[in-house]
């Protein structure tokens, strides 16, 4: 019995090196303090990394571990925070985290996303039990979520943030991450956070742990949302200028008023969600895609919110009512009228000179079809040639496509593929008081974003701001202070 007694520790002591290296790749999930959290053989109260790591007692050894909230310790549902864990030791030179977000209703309940903006980061995703878990490394450009059956999430250091922080010489080391709360209002949130300030032994002596709690509350506005009596709904290519005209269905709206958000918010995702930050908007009763929110902007001479939102193609003509809900709570319904197109040009920004510049590019090389180093170089820019290029126009509301999609989403053929959808009525383009010939007209993979291809006509007269402006179904053209670049 002795024999295999002194085996066992042999085969223990061999394991403990390669179990401490993967610790500095980020620690097995449970192991911040989490109340509910029971890793296998931890015992109750005792999840944090001080049940590995030995040097003080949790929270003894003169440092700390702190998260920095941009927003303060309130959250607006839906809306990304980055946030910044740093692990402070004097003493030390190596650090390590767990973090992870829970409802206060509920310590067994994920609140939110969490997304690594780095290598130094990285999901931890387990199963309930806390014996089966698996990684998610940061890969640039790719998603990174957690696979089904995974309900518990943590963020936490990956070796390389480890190899990164490791012998600064400020006593401290940091990682940054972004968090996305619930998409609505989900009570107080609980952030729970552990630290390991080490030596940078690779053993579990000499370390000290630190461990600390946050409870956010969710942010309110001040009473409830109302639409602007003024500015109302309106095409957003000419949007605060244009209040009382008609808006078509697809077509990009801005909705301004008061008490929409306290924050700024952007969909993340096609095909768009009907729900933004706890904000949605209905058109006559049908929910609207929500694409972002601006608050505290100045419009029309006032201090507004914005709400940038897609008509539903459902809609149909007249007038109908607008709703805007925050946190379950709606406004009192705003009128706008609804026709078959109303035209409008994305504007990109107005250059040096004071000129307007449209979204329009050159179909051949992508450059926009201003003068040559405009917008001080920081765009590729020539101007657009009669003789051999295809102009090529970004818009909104130009009405009835072939194939309807999906509200919020482009159009995909039987396979579930990108397809081209044109609209059933073909614009008008003038550019400097000539009618250019139309090649395609139709929506691009983005939604309620129309694409206009055209032929300048010969006679288009030439200069560095010649007028840009489209029409449909014989109505009103479109502002002409959109200009863009011409040669011959």
């Amino acid at each position: 019995m002795k024999r295999v007694s002194v085996v066992k520790i042999g085969i223990a002591l061999s394991v403990l090196p390669v179990l401490l290296w993967a610790y500095s790749s980020g620690p097995n999930p449970g192991y911040n303090g989490v109340p509910t959290d029971h890793p296998p053989g931890v015992p109750a109260g005792q999840n944090y990394c001080t049940f590995c790591h030995t040097g003080t007692a949790l929270n003894g050894g003169g440092g700390s571990v702190s998260v920095t909230f941009p927003n303060g310790m309130t959250y607006t549902p839906g809306t990304t925070q980055h946030l910044t864990v740093t692990i402070a030791d004097k003493a030390q030179k190596a650090w390590g985290f767990q973090l992870t977000a829970r409802l206060s209703s509920d310590s067994t309940s994920v609140a939110g996303t969490f997304a690594s903006t780095d290598a130094n980061t990285q999901l931890q995703c387990s199963q309930t039990n806390l014996s089966v878990f698996q990684k998610v490394l940061f890969t640039s450009g790719a998603s990174q979520t957690c696979p089904s059956g995974y309900p518990l999430v943590y963020i936490e250091h990956t070796m390389q943030g480890y190899d990164a922080t490791k012998g600064a010489s400020s006593g401290s080391g940091t990682y940054q991450f972004d968090w996305t709360p619930p998409p609505s209002n989900a009570g107080n949130i609980v952030i729970y956070v552990a630290g390991n300030a080490a030596n940078g032994d690779l053993t579990p002596n000499g370390d000290h742990i630190y461990a600390a709690t946050y409870t956010l509350t969710p942010a309110v506005v001040s009473g409830p949302p109302v639409i602007d009596t003024t500015l109302g709904v309106q095409n957003q290519t000419s949007a605060p200028n244009t209040p009382g005209a008609a808006v078509s269905p697809g077509s990009l709206v801005a909705i301004y008023g008061t008490n929409f958000a306290i924050a700024n918010a952007a969909a993340a995702s096609i095909p768009l969600s009907t729900q933004l930050a706890g904000v949605g908007v209905t058109f006559n009763g049908i929910a609207a895609p929500m694409v972002g929110i601006a608050h505290g902007i100045t419009a029309g001479g006032k201090t507004v919110d914005q709400i940038n939102a897609i008509v539903p193609w459902e809609v149909t003509g007249g007038s109908v009512p607008v709703v805007v809900t925050v946190n379950n709570t709606p406004s009192a319904a705003a009128n706008v009228l609804i026709a078959s197109t109303d035209p409008g040009i994305f504007y990109i920004g107005t250059d040096s000179a004071g000129i307007n510049r449209p979204l329009a590019y050159n179909n051949a090389d992508n450059t926009f079809a201003y003068p040559l180093n405009d917008f001080n170089g920081n765009l590729k820019c020539r101007p657009v040639s009669i003789a051999s290029d295809v102009l090529v126009i970004w818009a909104t509301g130009l009405g009835p496509v072939q194939n309807q999609p999906q509200d919020g989403a482009p159009y995909t053929n039987s396979s579930g593929q990108l397809a081209q959808d044109t609209t059933t009525a073909t614009p008008q383009v003038m550019v400097g008081g000539v009618q250019a010939t139309v090649l395609f007209s139709g929506l691009t993979q983005y939604p309620s974003i129309y694409q206009i291809n055209a032929k300048l006509g010969a006679g288009t007269p030439t200069g560095s701001a010649v007028p840009l402006q489209i029409q449909m179904n014989g109505g009103t053209s479109s502002t002409s202070q959109l200009q863009i670049a011409v040669t011959n």
